[in-house]
C-alpha cells in the first residue's frame, strides 16, 4: 500500500504529478491510499509506504487531453474520493483509450455528473456574487470585497472571470475554502475566511433592490423555476434577494392590478423592429431586374431617411452598362423629378462626362442613398451629407444593382459613394489616379463630387479642380475603352 498526499484541495497539477508517478511505478488503484487536507487518513495509513520511496520506472504515460481538460474542473467536486476515482479512470486509460466515450460506464458517469456540478456551481458562482465596496485603496481605486459559499471547491476555477469583468478595481472574494484577492496586476489566493471579514451592505444594495424589483414580472412568475436557477442558498448573500419573498406573496394581485389597468401602448422600437424584419424577409429574395428593384425601392423603410423625402430615387442608364457612375444621394431637384443627377450638379457631371468623351445615355447612374436628406431653411431643402450608418442601410440596394448591371468599371463621385462600395472609410485623395480591383474584378475609379466643385468661390482653384476631375472621367474612359477592344 502506498500513501498519496495532497497538500490541497483544488490542486489539480499536484494530483496529476502524483497520479504519474504511480502510474511509472505500475502502482493498481486498489493499492494508493490518498489522503487530503483535512482527512485523518485510513486504518491503514501508518502502514503504508510514503510515495517518496518511489522513481520512475516507465517513461510513457498515456493521458487523453480530454481527460485533462474535465480533469481539472472534478477535481474541485466536494466528495473525498474524487482524488481515488479520478485516479482509477487514468489508470484504466492505459489499457482503454476510448473509455471516456462509453458513456455507460459507472466511472464515466461519475465523472460526467461532477464535471457538471462543478460547471453549474461556477456559473452560480458567476451570476451571484455581489460586491460590496469597501473604501478607495493606492492610485484611489476602488476596493470592494464579498463573501460567496460554493458547494465545491471552484473559487481558483472562478476567480478568472471576476479578473476579466473588472480588471479596474482591487476587490476581494471570501469563500470558506479560499480567498481570491486581486489587485489590479497580480491573481492571488490565500486560506478561506469568514463572512465577517466582508461588510454587511453598502449603497450599491439600494440599486440591485430597485433593479431587481424593477425587472420583476408577477404575470409570469414560476416558483419553481425561480428557486431551480437561484436556489435559496444563495439568497441570503444577495441584497435584492430579501425582497423575494414578498414579490412572491404579492404577485397574484400585482398580476390583477396589471388586468384591471389594461393593455398599454407598445414601445415604439418594436414597430420599429417589425418594420425592419419585415423589410429584412423581402430583402433574403434576389430581384431578378432592376424594374423589380426600382419598384421595391418604394417601399424601403430600413432608416428614417424615407419619412421626409418625396421618393426614393433609383438609378438610371442601360440594364448591361459597361460603367455605372455612384454619388452620394438625391438633391432637392432629384428628389421632385425621381431621377439622379438631373440638378445643378448633374449639369456639372453632363459637362465633365462630354469633355471626356463618355456618353452618360450608355452608363448606369445611381446614387450610395436612395433618399435626400436635408434640413429646412426658410423655404428651402438645404442638402445634409448621409451618416455612415445610413448609406451602410442602402448599401444593399446599390450592391443589387451592381449585382444586375454587372459593370466593368465602377466611377465613385465622393466619400460616401467610396464608402457604399467598399463598406469603409478611405479618402478620395489616397485612391484617385489609379483603378483599384474589387473582390469581383470590377475596376473601381474613384473622384470627387461634382457638387465639391460647385462649392468653390475660387475661380482658379474650381478650373484646376474641374480639370482633374475631367482627367479622372478620362481615365476611366481610356481603362474601358482597352476592355471593349
Amino acid at each position: 500500500m502506498i500513501t498519496a498526499k495532497i497538500e490541497a484541495q483544488a490542486d489539480f497539477d499536484a494530483w496529476r504529478t502524483t497520479a504519474r508517478l504511480l502510474l511509472q511505478n505500475e502502482i493498481a488503484p486498489e493499492n494508493v491510499d490518498w489522503e487530503i487536507p483535512g482527512s485523518e487518513g485510513s486504518l491503514f495509513s501508518d502502514l503504508a509506504d510514503p510515495i517518496s520511496r518511489l522513481k520512475a520506472v516507465r517513461s510513457e504515460i498515456k493521458c487523453p487531453k480530454a481527460f485533462v481538460e474535465i480533469g481539472k474542473r472534478v477535481i474541485c467536486f466536494r466528495d473525498p474520493g474524487r482524488f481515488a476515482r479520478l485516479y482509477t479512470i487514468l489508470w484504466r486509460l492505459q489499457s482503454d483509450r476510448t473509455l471516456l466515450k462509453n458513456t455507460v460506464d459507472p466511472d464515466v458517469i461519475w465523472l460526467t455528473q461532477c464535471d457538471k456540478a462543478v460547471r453549474r456551481d461556477r456559473h452560480k458562482m458567476h451570476a451571484f456574487v455581489r460586491f460590496r465596496i469597501v473604501g478607495l485603496g493606492q492610485f484611489r481605486r476602488e476596493q470592494f470585497a464579498a463573501w460567496f459559499e460554493p458547494t465545491h471547491y471552484i473559487t481558483e476555477l472562478a476567480a478568472p472571470f471576476f479578473k476579466r469583468r473588472f480588471p479596474n478595481m482591487d476587490w476581494v472574494i471570501v469563500t470558506p475554502d479560499c480567498t481570491a484577492i486581486w489587485n489590479g496586476t497580480d491573481l492571488h489566493f490565500t486560506p478561506g475566511g469568514q463572512k465577517s471579514e466582508v461588510p454587511e451592505e453598502d449603497a450599491i444594495e439600494d440599486h440591485w433592490k430597485t433593479y431587481f424589483n424593477s425587472i420583476f414580472n408577477p404575470a409570469r412568475l414560476k416558483v419553481g423555476a425561480m428557486i431551480a436557477e437561484m436556489p435559496k442558498k444563495y439568497w441570503k448573500n444577495m441584497p435584492e434577494a430579501i425582497d423575494i419573498p414578498d414579490m412572491i406573496q404579492s404577485a397574484r394581485a400585482r398580476e390583477n392590478a396589471m388586468r384591471e389597468h389594461g393593455v398599454t401602448t407598445a414601445n415604439p422600437m418594436a414597430e420599429t423592429l417589425k418594420s425592419r424584419m419585415a423589410l429584412q424577409a423581402a430583402h433574403d429574395q434576389k430581384f431578378k431586374t432592376l424594374a423589380d428593384a426600382k419598384n421595391a425601392v418604394q417601399s424601403c423603410r430600413r432608416c428614417p431617411l424615407h419619412c421626409h423625402a418625396s421618393q426614393a430615387v433609383f438609378g438610371e442608364g442601360p440594364k448591361n452598362a459597361r460603367l455605372m457612375i455612384v454619388g452620394e444621394q438625391p438633391g432637392d431637384q432629384e428628389d421632385i423629378a425621381g431621377r439622379p443627377f438631373v440638378g445643378p450638379a448633374g449639369g456639372v457631371l453632363n459637362a465633365a462626362l462630354c469633355e471626356a468623351g463618355i456618353d452618360r445615355d450608355a452608363a448606369y447612374v445611381t446614387n450610395a442613398v436612395k433618399h435626400f436628406k436635408f434640413k429646412v431653411r426658410g423655404k428651402r431643402r438645404i442638402h445634409e451629407r448621409p451618416s455612415a450608418g445610413e448609406i451602410d442601410h442602402c448599401r444593399w440596394w446599390l450592391e443589387t444593382e451592381k449585382r444586375l448591371v454587372k459593370p466593368d468599371i465602377v466611377l465613385t463621385l465622393g466619400a460616401s459613394a467610396v464608402r457604399a462600395i467598399l463598406g469603409k472609410n478611405v479618402r478620395i485623395s489616397d485612391m484617385r489616379g489609379e483603378a483599384h480591383i474589387l473582390s469581383d474584378g470590377t475596376k473601381l475609379f474613384a473622384t470627387v463630387h461634382p457638387a465639391f466643385l460647385l462649392r468653390l468661390t475660387d475661380v482658379r482653384r474650381r478650373e484646376e479642380e474641374l480639370k482633374s476631375f475631367v482627367n479622372d472621367l478620362r481615365q476611366a474612359r481610356r481603362v474601358l475603352d482597352r476592355l471593349e477592344t
